[in-house]
């Protein structure tokens, strides 16, 4: 079995907004030359995720929007409260929005390709920017 890994680096732009990375990892993905086997990507971010959904950018607001009812940009949170940071500075919900949406997902490598449904793509989801960002790409197989 043999592994390729890389970084791909991004900059987002917004408080909260979801990025697609399908070119990005594809690009990864031909550069490891493994044919068969799994890629595995992995966000090394506490207030940032990764998903495989439609790329539609106003489904995309609805996903932001669903999360924020979850988690309020402006909530109560103690964490907020413990550091005494302004409104800007404050993130517990990133933390919370964090855990309903894990940092990282497996894709299956079929024949040097990610069978992704016709309208799935790999998102990146912002929910403390803006920031340098990146996502760690792991291919395994053969």
């Amino acid at each position: 079995m043999r592994f390729y890994t890389r970084d791909i680096m991004i900059r987002t732009k917004r408080r909260m907004e979801i990025i697609d990375v399908t070119r990005d990892v594809q690009r990864v993905v031909r550069e490891s030359k493994i044919r068969n086997g799994l890629v595995n990507l992995w966000v090394p971010h506490s207030t940032a995720t990764i998903s495989v959904n439609e790329n539609d950018s106003e489904l995309w607001e609805d996903i932001l929007d669903a999360l924020q009812r979850v988690a309020p940009l402006e909530g109560n949170y103690r964490h907020n409260a413990k550091y005494g940071w302004s409104i800007r500075e404050q993130n517990a919900h990133a933390h919370i929005m964090s855990c309903l949406i894990k940092p990282g997902i497996s894709i299956p490598l079929e024949d040097g390709g990610m069978p992704l449904g016709t309208w799935q793509s790999i998102l990146f989801i912002e929910m403390d920017g803006s920031r340098s960002r990146r996502i760690h790409v792991q291919v395994m197989g053969e």
